[in-house]
């Protein structure tokens, strides 16, 4: 790419419009799309139409044809989680099966990938062709990152022979990136919100415990803690939560009689 090219991107259509009104047009969009790409705390946040967002918004702020967003799973691969269009999912499900194509390479370099379908046959020679015969001739893809942490990639297609400017790869970087730290952010908020969750159910589970404890060492005359071994013995025997046990004792379900036999014995 060169500056030439970028130059003659930015330069509006028509004269008489002048350069300030284009500007502000793009601008304006490209700020919206920003918003969006922020607005990932709120409590219906869905993760699929974020994306779906993302791809609709590169396509109309990039000049791109068609769009596609793919995500890394636990185990470290892709999977395929928006597009712009039904073509669009088709080609990118051919490229996970293929194995090679612009959205892999950026994952795993973690740096922006551009090809034309002239020079990337050599590059995919399994999956250009495929990209070419769907009407796309030129390939380009962006990591979603944050740091050295790449959680995905953003693929931008265009029909026509025209490169993606400079310019044009930047944007599409910074739009990936401010993804990529909504989603991490997001991803932290709900482990956050898991581990507070987990956490009131541990201190609700020991108030339960406590209780079943006094109730046996009171029932059994025995001390708390042999109440307790009492509670974990049983709740072992029969292959069960200690928490469900002590639920149990404390909602009489299962007597104090019944954890006082020895194992295996009968009521």
């Amino acid at each position: 790419m060169t500056d030439s090219g970028a130059e003659r991107h930015s330069r509006p259509e028509d004269p008489s419009q002048g350069d300030r009104s284009g500007d502000v047009t793009h601008e304006a969009v490209l700020a919206r799309a920003f918003v969006r790409l922020a607005d990932t705390l709120a409590s219906d946040f869905d993760i699929v139409d974020f994306l779906q967002g993302l791809s609709a918004d590169s396509v109309e702020i990039l000049r791109a044809e068609a769009a596609g967003v793919m995500l890394a799973d636990p185990r470290g691969g892709l999977r395929l989680i928006a597009s712009s269009d039904e073509r669009m999912r088709l080609l990118e499900l051919f490229e996970l099966q293929g194995a090679q194509g612009p959205c892999l390479d950026a994952f795993a370099s973690g740096r922006p990938v551009q090809a034309t379908a002239a020079d990337s046959r050599a590059r995919w020679p399994v999956f250009a062709p495929r990209a070419s015969g769907a009407g796309f001739q030129v390939m380009c893809a962006v990591p979603l990152r944050v740091r050295a942490d790449v959680i995905g990639a953003l693929n931008l297609f265009r029909g026509s022979d025209e490169p993606f400017t400079r310019a044009e790869i930047e944007i599409a970087q910074a739009m990936a990136e401010m993804a990529a730290i909504g989603l991490i952010q997001e991803r932290a908020l709900r482990e956050r919100n898991l581990l507070t969750e987990q956490l009131q159910a541990a201190l609700n589970s020991r108030v339960v415990i406590e209780q079943a404890k006094g109730m046996l060492a009171e029932y059994l005359t025995m001390t708390v803690d042999d109440a307790f071994k009492v509670l974990r013995s049983y709740a072992r025997e029969h292959n069960r939560k200690l928490s469900e046990i002590a639920s149990d004792v404390a909602g009489r379900k299962i007597s104090s009689a019944a954890l006082g036999r020895p194992p295996g014995q009968q009521p």
